[in-house]
Formats: structure tokens, C-alpha cells, sequence
């Protein structure tokens, strides 16, 4: 006789199980078949809607209780094969009440009482802590949707500024995002270097070119006087059709000499650039070359805010500004002129000779006008950024300055192009037919 004979069988099952009894997990007990021999009073609290559960098939229960026909497969599966189960969330419907627990299982061994070699296992409640879980994703979801929200408005921000920034010059711009809080209207008087420029006889190039022609020469045109004023360190006033006004001496000043020695040397630069786009613009439909005059004046100014509620312009005003506009009109093109305030700053470092006298109108005495031609120097000359190249065999004349690196990269293509054709040209498979 054995043992266990010695024993009653239920109450040696009871007392295996006294430690669920108490327990708040919702623990059961079922033999190698999967039957189920003992609950405890959680598991019948917990699941209410499975009523008495004994001698029940246990994947039954499970498939009774919503769990999913592949969480039932999974838990047959590992029972069987590694002797274990844990499947972390089951999702069960109570009373309406959705809730979530973890099915933990294991085959127990006794070889002394063979009636206890079964399945013990508990269903541990994990709703509160799934709750907090599903809080902590849709917390993180949200934040997720406000950063992406964020990035986006930030980069229609940077794009709004990018765009803005084309309509300003870049100290302007620099100033006004630089600020905190309201913007104030500020005005000061300044020693200014104010250069005017316009294109001879524009209103005829007006009357024969078509409009999307000539949108795409003055877009050239002012794109690229725009780009050498900016490398010059001047302040792009504004575009008045052809006419282009830049100053010098703010909101960044080096000094009243070395203004207006950058002021000189950017109009020369542009009267160079001019030279070098004409083959491009006359491919474009420009039926004579385009000459430009310029005219440049020295004096105090008044800069600031000036405008109305609804829109500011960053301007200057005053006797240089309008002096600069009379000497440009009086200029023969391609001439620059300057005035005796000018000319005094520049004369040790800057060839000028006079031109004439003048009484310009609303001024109330003559002034001395000078023709400035080029620096002095030629080391300062031969500095100069090249963007037109003439040689034996070549002839590269760039179009579009603003992207010294494209262009490095396209002549680049231009070459790898010319080498493969070469190599496909020479090469002793070529059909000679």
C-alpha cells in the first residue's frame, strides 16, 4: 500500500493549496489533463460569469472568458512543451468593465501524493498598472503629436523668415530677429555713404522685351548687384524698378573713410558684373547692351523706422540721399559719380578727376563732381572675385553668383560629362562605320 493511501485526497489537495486560499490572485488548480479540481474565492469573484468552474476543461474556461483562440493555442503549447506558462496580458470583459491580467501556470511535481501532479496557477490583476500604461502612451502619443506640431510650426516659421529675409538686407534682418519684445522706432543722424544707381534707357528695354523675359533679366540683374552690395558690407535701401540705393556707414559702421572706400569698390564691382552678364542677357532677348550709371554722395542722414502703422520702411533720408539720385542721373553710362565729400575720403586710394560743377535742383550752392574710375592699387584690384573666364579653348561666364558651391559642382558635372565622352570617343570599340 502507498502512502497517499493513507491520506484523504481532498484534503491533501486543500492543504497544497492553503496558500491560495488567502491569496488576492485569482488561483486554481487542475491535473495533467487540464480539468480543473479547485478555485479559490478570487477566482470565483473575479470571473463571476463562469459560475462553478469545477471539473471544467481549463482551456475552456480560458476561451469562456474572451481569451483569444491564439493566447489559448500559446497556452496548451507551452504547458505541454516547456512545462510553464506566461502570457503577461489577457484582456477580459467583467461586468462591462474591461480589465487585464497576466496568466502565470506551471506543472507541479509530487512524488509522494501522485493525485497533486497537475497545473497550479493564478490570473494576477494588471489593470491598474495597464491603465497607467495606456496614461503613460497616450501621454507620450500627445507629446509626440505636440513636438511634431512644434517642428512643424518651426519650420514654417524658418520658412516665413527665409522668405522675409529676401525683402530685407541682411543687417536689416539681422536687427529686427535680434530684438526682444515690441520693436521700437528708432531714428539717429549718421555720416552716411549713399549710393543710387539706375539702368540707361530701362523704359525702352521695358517696351520690346516680353514680361516673363524681362523679369528674368532684372531678377538676374538686381540678384546679382544685390549679392555684391551684400559681400560689400552695404545696407540695400531698397529697389525702385531698375534703380537699386544702397548705404554705407549703417547699422554697421568701420569708420567714414572705409564706408566710403566700400562703397567705391562695390560700385566698380557691379559696373564689372554688368560687363560680364551681357552675352547672357543678350541671349536672353536684350537687343542692346544694358549700361548703367551711378551716382554717390557723402553727408549726415537721418536713418530709422519711417512709415505708417500698417508697414515700416528701415530707411535714410536726407541732402546725400537726394544728391546721390541728381549725381546718378547726370552720369554718361557706365560712369560712377561722386561728390567733393566723397571724393575727399577716397582721393589717396581711388583715382578721381573732376567733371564738373553743378547747382542740382532744391540745393542752394554749387558742389564739385568727380569721376571715379578704379583703386589705385593693383594688388587691391587683382583681389577681386572673378566670375567670367576667357581662355584659348573655354569661355565660363557664371550666370547665378549667390552659390559659389553650386556652380564649383555644376562645372564639376561639366567636366565629368566632357571625360566620358572623351573616354567613349577614343575608346577601340568605337564603331568606325
Amino acid at each position: 500500500m502507498e502512502l497517499e493511501d493513507f491520506f484523504h485526497q481532498k484534503n491533501i489537495i486543500n492543504l497544497s493549496f492553503f496558500n491560495f486560499h488567502n491569496a488576492i490572485t485569482a488561483g486554481y488548480f487542475a491535473n495533467r489533463e487540464l480539468q480543473i479540481l479547485k478555485v479559490n474565492d478570487n477566482f470565483k469573484k473575479f470571473f463571476p460569469l463562469l459560475g462553478n468552474v469545477k471539473n471544467a476543461y481549463f482551456p475552456d474556461v480560458l476561451v469562456q472568458l474572451g481569451v483569444t483562440e491564439v493566447q489559448v493555442e500559446q497556452f496548451k503549447n507551452d504547458i505541454e512543451t516547456k512545462g510553464f506558462v506566461q502570457i503577461p496580458d489577457i484582456h477580459i470583459s467583467i461586468e462591462g468593465e474591461p480589465r487585464v491580467y497576466s496568466l502565470l501556470s506551471t506543472k507541479t511535481t509530487d512524488n509522494t501524493f501522485s493525485y497533486l501532479n497537475g497545473i497550479q496557477g493564478q490570473f494576477v490583476d494588471r489593470t491598474a498598472e495597464w491603465k497607467l500604461q495606456k496614461e503613460r502612451e497616450l501621454l507620450l502619443e500627445q507629446r509626440t503629436k505636440d513636438q511634431n506640431t512644434i517642428e512643424e510650426k518651426n519650420q514654417k516659421l524658418e520658412d516665413l523668415a527665409h522668405r522675409l529675409a529676401k525683402y530685407l538686407s541682411p543687417q536689416i534682418y539681422q536687427s529686427i530677429f535680434s530684438e526682444t519684445g515690441e520693436q521700437k522706432v528708432a531714428y539717429s543722424r549718421k555720416n552716411l555713404t549713399i549710393f543710387f544707381s539706375d539702368i540707361v534707357k530701362f523704359t525702352d528695354l521695358t517696351d520690346v522685351l516680353e514680361p516673363e523675359r524681362l523679369a528674368a533679366v532684372m531678377n538676374s540683374y538686381l540678384s546679382e548687384m544685390a549679392s555684391i552690395a551684400i559681400n560689400c558690407g552695404g545696407t540695400i535701401d531698397k529697389f525702385i524698378g531698375d534703380a537699386v540705393l544702397v548705404f554705407f556707414g549703417d547699422p554697421e559702421t568701420e569708420g567714414e573713410t572705409e564706408d566710403a572706400l566700400k562703397c567705391i569698390e562695390m560700385a566698380i564691382q557691379m559696373q564689372i558684373r554688368v560687363r560680364e552678364l551681357q552675352k547672357y542677357w543678350a541671349g536672353r532677348g536684350v537687343p542692346q547692351q544694358i549700361n548703367v550709371r551711378m551716382g554717390i554722395a557723402t553727408g549726415f542722414c537721418t536713418v530709422g523706422n519711417f512709415g505708417s502703422e500698417q508697414r515700416l520702411d528701415y530707411t535714410a533720408v536726407g541732402r546725400p540721399v537726394n544728391l546721390a539720385a541728381r549725381l546718378q542721373g547726370i552720369a554718361e553710362p557706365t560712369e560712377i559719380l561722386v561728390d567733393e565729400n566723397t571724393k575727399a575720403l577716397i582721393c589717396s586710394a581711388v583715382n578721381c578727376k573732376f567733371f564738373k560743377k553743378i547747382t542740382p535742383k532744391g540745393f542752394a550752392r554749387s558742389i564739385k563732381v568727380y569721376q571715379a574710375t578704379d583703386f589705385i592699387s593693383k594688388k587691391h584690384r587683382i583681389r577681386r572675385k572673378k566670375l567670367f573666364h576667357s581662355g584659348k579653348r573655354v569661355e565660363v561666364n557664371v550666370i547665378d553668383s549667390s552659390d559659389i558651391r553650386a556652380v564649383i559642382e555644376e562645372l564639376g558635372e561639366v567636366q565629368k560629362n566632357f571625360e566620358e565622352q572623351t573616354t567613349k570617343n577614343n575608346s577601340p570599340n568605337q564603331d568606325k562605320s
